[in-house]
């Protein structure tokens, strides 16, 4: 079938042409139509900015104050993080405005028609997790901030399953509230972005103020001390951290054309992301790292619950504020949850079945899914969250994001016969669906990224001499092995071991 393009390099199946049908498509995973790409700079940075003022991001930078860093090293890690991770985000997003698919549609450029659904199942299944803990957050902000509004003591209500039950509704709620609007669809996500950006960076400077107010000033919030000064100590934990800040949105480096196949051109997702993610991320974190050593010199170096800004804001005695700090997580999280952990999955799991899985459906699977993993556990301490969980996923992420650049950039030139993407009978059905050049790149990359993970003596679930020992010094550079290693490899294979001659 023929491919139409317009002045903008906007790919199209033909308005005249019967659109894909079969075991391969459905309404979700079509192109999106030239005409519907709509989405601007604005509403990209929009979303960029609701997706990273979120409790999750914040407990990203406070946690690198609470592991020891002072403030000028917590942010430069972070900065560094999301101007690397904004090369493969905008090296993948680039399909999106240009031939309206989703992720798992691009994904068969390089698995296979079949093969896709392996990566495509990966992400959906990092995207339940984050979408688990994120919910769980947001049900515990709402726990703690209205325990404090009605001055009751529901931490001794009646407990179940360890958590005490009002604990338990406030999740319900959240997750049910959450659920609502992705019912809605993605033009309703693109409105409430659009208002939520600004309303949650107002209340991240208002926590700011409020904890400077505490301290005397800016001074204290500046002064506090790195425990790891800037030799080896610190270089020890600069480098598994920065992993795991990239390891953080090494999610949204694979499924952002799910957004920017709503774009409309090239420079709308460009812009858009580039004054989006690095500015506001750095920004963020801060805030984050600002008030972090703020409470720090209120409270004390001892408390461990001032990496939390819900617990943080929970310290407040005006009524008004916790009103305040409350609607503020409502919105921060569900603004990013929605977003992040939602669209892609919903996608994702239509992929699997499109006959029998649309959108919505994918989204209440995601929801499922999400609160039956005991997500609460990934974040219950700094090193667990950043080292373990950031640290694994942007491992075998980095590894499907160096297969899809790869694949795109390098094997094909940006280069995508739209109509074969859903059509068995076309170049990307490879052998049975399935590219082995791509299952092996991703399946060696994945060993020599995670292969090595390691836990320091009691601080996690790995072994200290790492799961595979020789490769435990490729464990601090997981997602940078990955994406380097399985993009070499993948090269490799697909020159010396081409398809048929019709595939590429």
């Amino acid at each position: 079938m023929a491919i139409a393009t317009d002045a903008g390099d906007r790919v199209e199946l033909p308005a005249d042409a019967a659109p894909p049908t079969g075991s391969y498509a459905n309404a979700d995973l079509l192109p999106v139509p030239v005409a519907q790409r709509t989405w601007t700079t604005y509403n990209f940075t929009a979303l960029w900015i609701g997706m990273a003022h979120n409790i999750p991001s914040w407990t990203l930078a406070s946690g690198l104050v609470a592991l020891g860093m002072d403030w000028k090293q917590a942010v430069l890690t972070i900065a560094l993080a999301n101007l690397i991770v904004l090369v493969p985000m905008l090296l993948t997003g680039h399909a999106g405005p240009k031939y309206g698919i989703p992720f798992p549609v691009l994904a068969r450029a390089s698995f296979g028609l079949r093969g896709a659904n392996l990566p495509a199942l990966v992400r959906a299944l990092v995207a339940c997790a984050w979408f688990g803990i994120q919910t769980w957050i947001g049900g515990q902000g709402i726990f703690i901030l209205l325990d404090r509004i009605v001055g009751g003591d529901w931490a001794s209500a009646h407990h179940i399953g360890g958590y005490p039950w009002p604990l338990w509704l406030c999740f319900v709620l959240f997750w049910m509230l959450e659920l609502a609007i992705i019912a809605r669809g993605m033009d309703t996500l693109r409105r409430f972005e659009n208002w939520a950006a600004p309303f949650v960076l107002v209340g991240a400077i208002v926590l700011l103020i409020w904890i400077a107010v505490k301290a005397g000033g800016l001074g204290p919030l500046l002064d506090q001390p790195s425990a790891l000064g800037w030799g080896s100590g610190f270089w020890k934990i600069f480098f598994p951290s920065l992993m795991g800040m990239i390891g953080f949105w090494s999610t949204l480096s694979l499924n952002i054309p799910d957004f920017t196949r709503f774009g409309a051109g090239q420079r709308a997702q460009v812009w858009g992301q580039s004054l989006g993610l690095p500015t506001t991320m750095t920004a963020f974190a801060l805030l984050s790292v600002l008030v972090t050593s703020g409470a720090q010199a209120v409270y004390g170096t001892k408390d461990s619950t001032l990496w939390d800004p819900v617990a943080l804001t929970a310290k407040s005695g005006s009524t008004f504020g916790l009103a305040y700090g409350l609607l503020t997580v409502l919105v921060a999280t569900i603004s990013v949850n929605i977003a992040a952990n939602v669209v892609s999955p919903a996608y994702d799991l239509s992929h699997l079945a499109p006959r029998l899985v649309n959108f919505r459906t994918g989204a209440l699977i995601t929801g499922v899914v999400g609160v039956v993993i005991f997500p609460w556990k990934l974040i219950s301490t700094p090193e667990l969250y950043i080292f373990t969980w950031l640290g694994v996923v942007g491992g075998v992420l980095g590894t499907v994001a160096g297969i899809l650049i790869a694949d795109y950039w390098i094997i094909r030139r940006t280069v995508l016969h739209l109509a074969e993407l859903y059509d068995p009978a076309g170049r990307y059905w490879y052998d049975g669906g399935w590219n082995w050049r791509a299952v092996t790149a991703f399946a060696v990359g994945g060993v020599l990224a995670i292969g090595g993970s390691y836990s320091a003596p009691g601080k996690g679930p790995f072994p200290a001499h790492g799961l595979i020992p020789f490769l435990k010094p490729l464990a601090d550079y997981g997602w940078a092995v990955g994406l380097a290693s399985s993009l070499l490899l993948y090269v490799a294979l697909m020159w010396t071991a081409p398809p048929r001659a019709a595939a590429v």
